[in-house]
């Protein structure tokens, strides 16, 4: 069943009430259409975050803010109670009484206006947590301490606990497989180094607290030598505290004198910070093939002072390769891990089982432990490793917070603890604010996750074994490095763990405070990715918050891969509404617009964003500080930037846009899965998807779940249909998504990608993996990709090795909206019964004349304009086969909606200048112009008078020069005639930075973004016409003014300020030229 949109609601009510034919009722809903577009209803939101910072609040400025919000056309704003280190501290503390009196106020006023509240899920925008949160609540991490014991003999010995904070999990004991003469050290080598250091020994006396530094940049090698070949299987490297990045090679010299390289890798430990590892330092492990040679050579490039090495252990015994990111202790560190930052190659087996330990020789001796931490227990005979197990704070805190409000994050794999954060943050807010006051709070908002990596919780041995069959306990060393029964073996049970997290991440905590948030009349909303340690999967996180939201700034590249994960997630869950975080920025204050933010935010309207969420309004509590509080980040989305007084122009955009991407349902042709491994932020189209389809990211979850075949078409239960599935140029998959995906195809769906030859995961091993590998056979049959690319398994196609070109040849799939191949025209399809909505955008500052194709036949196409509101049909087009070829014409950065909707046959006019006629000028405003300035914001004391048009920033008047407020151009201008039919236009040219017109003392419209045009139609008259433009720009120029004046006279106040006396002013003003113009449609 679709999805049951408002909309579609209202016109069933219609319906109902009366008694007309089906194209009646066609038209009754094209009407309700049109009519919600021209003036959305107020179910359509835009919504802002709500920042207040550092404790700078205040009762006057919480209802100063809303309202004019309420004016603005904001409708539903975030709270977030936000601390910034570098920014000075208000005095109203978070949680005092003045604070929860204010928090009071501000919901009692929006329930007063009609304005949604949401509040984020604790202090700071990420993520969950606070001071209430004790250490075993937190996220938490399997630490272990390691101890050397000679058996056989009875020990009584205390064994050390790994952390401060620490909750015992198993002790556990093995036969050691380590002893001297299996690594490397200085006791059995020569080391020397290039350039020399001293201490050289530092790196292999066993001691991580000891250790060099690198004595220059550029390049540092080790040489290892013995007399005697050794073999080696693993290289570890600890270094030193410091952040370090480099590259590494080990070579084995060879018989013949030359070295062969064993292996390349990275070391980087660039950013400490706990978010993106608990384990800050955590050591690099690399696995290779055995090597012998008695001479190795370690090489580091691009290494830079002060950082260097405590440990380099070079050994006979297999290492999990890189165990620490494996194991989430040491995660990517940056914003942007893609889609294969978490998949490792597989790792080389030995040929000797005593290497590796084996699971049966793993014993539990937790028995065997006292409350006070002393092992009693008889060692049996030979040399063995006792691990003393249990889950330590990952110690990551909720921010960026106020001091007091600051804490250790809940456990993200916890219904209980989730909970009970809940009740101790939102709880209290609704104990203490009255139901009848805080009506307007609706949602609990969950921001972006950068809260770090977990790998442990409550009960987690018990849930494991529940879940996958299979003891964990034997495999507990596998988090340390140890290699049990093999590397595959250990792999896939870090494999297993990293699932169980991401389901747990997803499920216990985002579905557990959706679930508490029902209970108290809440729903939630959710950013479902993570720039800083996410251990989820962004699919499957996202799926289980009431509303998602992706991210993106105004300029830059944020947002190019949070987008899709939300609307992708947003269209294979059923969620309509998709928001997003909406041009964030960082930089210049108060020195962008709305004009500078369109083109990224039609970017991600074409993706599927239909709920904008503008980021930032900073709370300004202080008004008589001008241009008040504001922060390094953010566009300054409030009511004392200069030009908020016409930010109406840009929400009613807004509203109009995601009114009409609300409607029906997204139209995608592809669908790529994104495979099972986790965590995963991102998925991956390969092959890339050509220019004018569109297409989804796809998890396991909802292919097993909800994924039928009808009509040959992928489907799924609210309506979302795909006309292919492609596979990740992967080996592996679980059976069970397999068996799914095989039937799929049995049913008539259309498949590209390779077969899996195995399954990443230990569970049900080996019936798993012989089930994957005669599943593959059935189903690929021949189709190897190479020689035979296609094949048929029953009513289904199967493909490999082909482009998505070809496959979309094979199956008769052409584009959606064929559109030029540089990439310069985006594009959305939204479809509902008997009507297409697309939507496309010019992501150029250029004039575009294009001729796109889209896949609709028998309609009408109309141009639906969000920017001024205006309807019309576009006489020219041409009917294709399976297309309609239609002439538009878009100014730079223009977007606009091409609807289609009545029934027609064939169009006469083909040419572009039918759908678009030149104007014809009736009158240039050339001057003199009458300008008056605000004198409360130290403009001219009198009205100026310019003989033509200029920028401001070019004046010889301080006053005009350094201006920034609004500015009131009046002129008049004379209409000959007003013919029936003729719409009159006013033309600006240019200007900065928005603009509203009236004409004869009625308004008549504003411009922000080019073509700067406002129709005037309805309130010019034949003859003299008095005309008056208001300009509003940025603060940046009065900034910069101040900044040349002595510092007792300036009356500009900010917190962060980026510029200084001499910077480059920001042409301001009215630019033109300015004509009046006539056209017919």
């Amino acid at each position: 069943m679709k999805i049951i949109h408002s909309l579609i609601v209202l016109l069933l009510v219609v319906i109902l009430s009366c008694s007309g034919s089906s194209n009646y009722t066609s038209k009754q809903f094209s009407d309700v259409l049109e009519s919600g577009f021209v003036t959305p209803p107020d179910s359509i939101q835009t919504s802002i975050y709500w920042y207040w910072i550092s404790d700078n609040i205040s009762r006057e400025g919480v209802v100063k803010d809303l309202h004019a919000m309420k004016k603005a056309g904001i409708n539903r704003a975030f709270i977030g109670n936000i601390g910034i280190a570098k920014l000075p501290y208000g005095e109203i503390k978070m949680f005092s009484d003045e604070w929860w009196e204010i928090l009071h106020l501000a919901l009692k006023t929006a329930t007063t206006l009609g304005i949604e509240i949401g509040i984020f899920n604790s202090p700071g925008w990420s993520q969950s947590g606070g001071p209430w949160i004790k250490p075993e609540q937190s996220m938490r991490y399997l630490a272990s301490s390691e101890l050397s014991v000679q058996g056989p003999q009875k020990i009584e010995q205390s064994l050390n606990q790994p952390t401060e904070s620490f909750q015992d999990v198993k002790v556990i004991a093995f036969p050691s497989v380590s002893n001297g003469n299996k690594m490397l050290s200085h006791q059995n080598a020569t080391l020397q180094s290039t350039p020399v250091v001293a201490g050289l020994s530092r790196i292999t006396d066993g001691d991580c607290a000891s250790g060099i530094t690198f004595p220059s940049s550029g390049e540092f090698q080790i040489t290892f030598k013995t007399e005697t070949p050794f073999t080696t299987r693993s290289l570890t490297v600890h270094t030193t505290q410091v952040p370090v990045h480099i590259q590494a090679s080990l070579e084995a010299k060879q018989e013949n004198g030359t070295f062969k390289t064993v292996s390349e890798f990275g070391i980087n430990r660039s950013n400490p910070a706990l978010n993106v590892g608990f384990e800050p330092y955590a050591p690099v492990a690399i696995s290779f093939p055995k090597t012998s040679s008695s001479e190795f050579r370690l090489t580091f490039a691009n290494v830079r002072p002060k950082a260097g090495l405590t440990e380099v252990q070079l050994s006979a015994i297999p290492r999990v390769e890189r165990y620490s990111e494996k194991t989430l202790a040491k995660m990517h560190p940056t914003p942007l891990p893609y889609w294969d930052a978490y998949m490792w190659p597989e790792q080389p087996e030995t040929e000797e089982p005593d290497l590796v330990l084996q699971k049966d020789q793993i014993i539990d001796i937790s028995r065997h432990l006292s409350e006070e931490g002393v092992l009693t227990w008889n060692v049996p005979e030979g040399e063995w490793t006792i691990l003393r197990m249990g889950m330590a704070p990952t110690l990551v805190t909720n921010g960026p917070a106020s001091p007091e409000a600051t804490g250790l994050e809940v456990d993200k794999m916890s219904k209980q603890w989730a909970a009970e954060h809940f009740d101790r943050f939102i709880g209290e807010i609704l104990r203490r604010i009255p139901e009848e006051d805080r009506k307007s709070f609706k949602v609990v908002v969950q921001d972006s996750y950068e809260t770090g990596g977990q790998n442990f919780t409550d009960g987690f041995l018990e849930e494991f074994e529940e879940r996958y069959g299979y003891d964990p306990l034997p495999y507990l060393p596998v988090y340390k490095g140890f290699v049990i029964n093999s590397q595959m073996e250990s792999d896939r049970f870090l494999w297993d763990m990293r699932r169980m997290v991401a389901d747990k991440v997803a499920y216990d905590y985002v579905g557990g405070l959706r679930n508490i948030s029902h209970e108290h009349g809440l729903t939630t909303w959710l950013e479902n990715y993570g720039h800083w340690g996410f251990p989820g999967e962004f699919l499957m996180y996202g799926g289980q918050s009431d509303e998602i939201g992706g991210e993106f700034w105004s300029q830059g590249e944020l947002g190019d891969i949070e987008n899709r994960a939300a609307t992708s997630a947003g269209h294979i869950y059923g969620k309509n509404k998709i928001s997003a975080e909406s041009n964030t920025s960082g930089g210049p204050a108060y020195s962008r617009h709305p004009a500078m933010m369109k083109q990224r935010t039609d970017r991600f309207f074409a993706e599927g964003i239909n709920n904008t969420l503008l980021h930032v309004y900073i709370m300004q509590p202080y008004e008589e500080k001008n241009p008040g509080v504001n922060a390094w980040f953010g566009n300054e989305f409030d009511r004392k930037n200069i030009w908020f007084s016409q930010l109406d122009l840009f929400t009613t955009y807004l509203k109009r846009s995601n009114f009409m991407l609300q409607q029906g349902l997204n139209v995608a042709d592809v669908a790529y899965f994104i495979g099972e491994d986790t965590p995963k932020m991102t998925g991956v189209a390969d092959p890339p998807l050509p220019i004018g389809y569109q297409f989804d990211y796809m998890n396991a979850e909802v292919i097993l779940r909800d994924m039928e075949v009808k009509e040959g078409l992928l489907t799924l239960p609210h309506g979302t249909q795909y006309k292919m599935l492609v596979l990740p140029k992967q080996e592996t998959m679980r059976p069970e998504v397999l068996e799914k995906i095989k039937k799929l195809v049995s049913q008539g769906a259309t498949v590209l990608g390779p077969a899996p030859k195995r399954s990443p995961s230990l569970q049900n091993q080996p019936e798993a993996d012989e089930k994957v590998r005669t599943m593959a056979v059935e189903l690929w049959g021949e189709v190897d990709g190479t020689q035979v690319k296609q094949g048929r398994h029953g009513e289904g196609r199967i493909m490999n090795g082909l482009t998505m070109e070809e496959a979309f040849g094979i199956i008769h799939c052409i584009p959606d909206c064929k559109l030029p191949q540089d990439n310069s025209i985006h594009y959305g399809h939204r479809t509902m019964d008997g009507i297409d909505i697309y939507f496309i955008s010019n992501q150029t500052n250029e004039v575009k004349d294009i001729y796109p194709e889209f896949r609709v036949t028998g309609r009408q196409p109309e141009l639906w304009d969000a920017v001024t509101g205006s309807v019309r049909a576009l006489p020219a087009f041409e009917q294709k086969k399976e297309t309609t070829l239609v002439p538009i014409k878009l100014a730079p950065y223009e977007s606009t909606f091409v609807v289609f909707r009545h029934r027609t046959s064939s169009s006469s006019l083909t040419a572009i200048s039918n759908n678009y006629p030149e104007p014809t000028v009736l009158e240039k405003l050339e001057g003199p112009w009458k300008v008056l300035f605000d004198t409360a914001r130290r403009g001219p004391k009198e009205s100026v008078i310019f003989e033509t048009l200029q920028n401001w920033t070019t004046s010889s008047n301080e006053r005009i020069k350094y201006y920034s407020g609004e500015a009131i151009y009046t002129i008049q201008f004379t209409l000959p005639e007003k013919q029936e039919g003729e719409t009159i236009l006013i033309d600006m040219g240019s200007l900065t930075a928005m603009a509203k017109v009236s004409v004869n003392g009625a308004y008549a419209g504003g411009s922000w973004t080019p073509p700067y045009r406002v129709d005037i139609t309805e309130h010019v008259k034949m003859g003299v016409n008095e005309l008056s433009i208001t300009v509003v720009n940025n603060w940046m120029n009065r900034i910069i003014g101040d900044l040349n004046l002595p510092e007792a006279q300036r009356k500009t106040w900010y917190i962060v300020n980026p510029y200084n006396a001499q910077s480059p002013l920001q042409p301001s003003g009215l630019f033109g030229p300015v004509t009046i113009n006539k056209i017919k449609y």
